[in-house]
Order: C-alpha cells, then sequence, then structure tokens
C-alpha cells in the first residue's frame, strides 16, 4: 500500500490535502494531550498526521481495507485503526474508563447524513463532534424553521446537539475535488436537552412521519399519530406544515400524543417548558 492509492467512489472518498485548511480544523478541536479522539474515514492520514503532533494516540475507523493497511505501517502504535462500517460502529465502546469521546472526521458525502442519525445514538459517551461535510448537509443541519433547508435531519440533530457552523472550505482543498462545496460544522451534545420529550419514540414518529410528507398539512401527514384535538391543546393550527414548526412545537406535539399517562402534564407543563425554550 502507497501513499498513490486511487480513490473510491463507492467509498465516497475525497482526501483533504490543503494544509492551511488542515491546520484550522485542528485548530477549531484544540485537542489536548488526554484526550480521547476517534477520527472518522481517516483516508490517507493528512487529519490524523496534524492530531498525532498534539495527542499521544488516537483511535480510527475506517473501511478501506488498503487504506487501513497503510495506516497501520505508516503510524504503528500511536494510530489504533479499527477496520469497520462507521455506520454499524459501536463507538461507545472506545470511550474508556467513562472517559467522553471526541470525534473528528471528513465524513464521506454519500453516508453522511444516515452517520449522522447513528451518532446520535451516540451521545451519551461524545464530548463534541467535529465533522468536515457537504455545505448543504451543514446547511440543514443549521436551519432555523421556515426555511427549506429545515427537516428531519435539523429537528433530531437540533434536539441532542449544539450546532455550530465554523466554516466554509473549496473543493479545490481535495483530491479529487468533489463536484459540492464542503463546510466544517461542530456538534455538541447536550447535557440536558433544550426541550423536555417524554416519550422519545413518539417524538422521533412524529417528527419522520411529520417530514416524509412535508407538502401535507399537519392534520394530514401526523393524523395518524396525534389525534385532531390534540393539535389544538398544543396551540398548533393544523393546517401548518412540518418545516413551520419549532423543535419545542414538536417536543409539545409529540407529549401529548404519547399517552393517557403523558397528556395531563403536556397539556399543562410540558408544553409551557418546552415554548419557553424555544
Amino acid at each position: 500500500m502507497t501513499p498513490d492509492h486511487r480513490h473510491r467512489k463507492r467509498f465516497g472518498q475525497h482526501f483533504l490535502r490543503d494544509s492551511g485548511i488542515i491546520a484550522r480544523i485542528i485548530d477549531e478541536l484544540d485537542p489536548g494531550p488526554d484526550d480521547q479522539i476517534v477520527e472518522i474515514g481517516p483516508g490517507k492520514g493528512a487529519l490524523t498526521h496534524a492530531l498525532l503532533a498534539r495527542v499521544e494516540a488516537l483511535h480510527a475507523v475506517e473501511l478501506d481495507r488498503d487504506l487501513v493497511s497503510y495506516l497501520q505501517a505508516m503510524f504503528q502504535h500511536r494510530l489504533d485503526v479499527h477496520q469497520a462500517d462507521a455506520l454499524k460502529f459501536d463507538f461507545c465502546r472506545l470511550a474508556l474508563s467513562g472517559k467522553q469521546l471526541r470525534l473528528i472526521g471528513n465524513l464521506p458525502y454519500n453516508v453522511s447524513t444516515p452517520l449522522l442519525f447513528h451518532l446520535l445514538g451516540a451521545c451519551p459517551c461524545i464530548q463534541d463532534m467535529l465533522f468536515m461535510l457537504q455545505k448543504e448537509v451543514v446547511d440543514r443541519l443549521a436551519a432555523a424553521p421556515g426555511g427549506g433547508d429545515y427537516g428531519r435531519l435539523s429537528v433530531m440533530v437540533q434536539w441532542r446537539c449544539h450546532v455550530e457552523r465554523l466554516f466554509s472550505v473549496p473543493a479545490s482543498a481535495f483530491s479529487p475535488p468533489p463536484q459540492v462545496e464542503s463546510a466544517v460544522v461542530r456538534l455538541t451534545p447536550y447535557r440536558q436537552a433544550p426541550v423536555v420529550v417524554d416519550d422519545a419514540n413518539r417524538f422521533q414518529q412524529i417528527v419522520l412521519a411529520a417530514f416524509a410528507q412535508r407538502r401535507k398539512v399537519l392534520r394530514n401527514s401526523v393524523g395518524g399519530l396525534v389525534r385532531p384535538e390534540l393539535f389544538e391543546r398544543a396551540g398548533i393550527d393544523p393546517t401548518r406544515r412540518a418545516e413551520t414548526l419549532s423543535l419545542a412545537e414538536f417536543a409539545t406535539l409529540a407529549n401529548l400524543a404519547a399517552g393517557p399517562e403523558h397528556s395531563g402534564d403536556a397539556d399543562g407543563g410540558s408544553r409551557d417548558k418546552n415554548q419557553h425554550r424555544d
């Protein structure tokens, strides 16, 4: 294996090569020597080199077997490479002695959205995440209600994480250059969620249904999950569409729809708490 490894389209490989961008990413992460860092998709090791100048050792998750061999030979004992699909990898098993992980990576564009959803499940063992993503995905992560970028990804990530868009990255920073713009984002999992959600499954079901048919009004898109009278109790017009609802409004609607054991509290308590946090 040599550094001349050709990119594989099926893995969505675009290798970062701009030293200035690499330095800026590392500065944004600002790793401490004892941080438990995990790099997702290290590729040829451009970020890895820079990270190991600041930390003693780190973990990496890489799917491409050829790159795994190269990385192991290049960095040896300082890099613990896990040959695995990040979409199926159990990141929390790397959180040794309860120490939270700091994730970083130039994520493959073709799997970035499902990977983000996968990582949301690992939030309890994650301190923060610093990712290079397609600009369109970063726009969706940071979107506010009312625009075309706002969708299921926006709501679910903003429920779990504080989203901070950092800077854009030109296509020329990669080899081969992608046909899309890129951006770097920081996601910091909340220790206390910004809204009260009584039933996480029902909340996720309602958000999924609402945006699966986003052109439909709420009465039709989530009618099978939310009884008609609950819209009035939530103070939400059922003729609105999903992209107009805030995170707090989704939480209020979900709490009311979670069942008899939640409906009383949600009507008088959870709705007020969530609306004040909006």
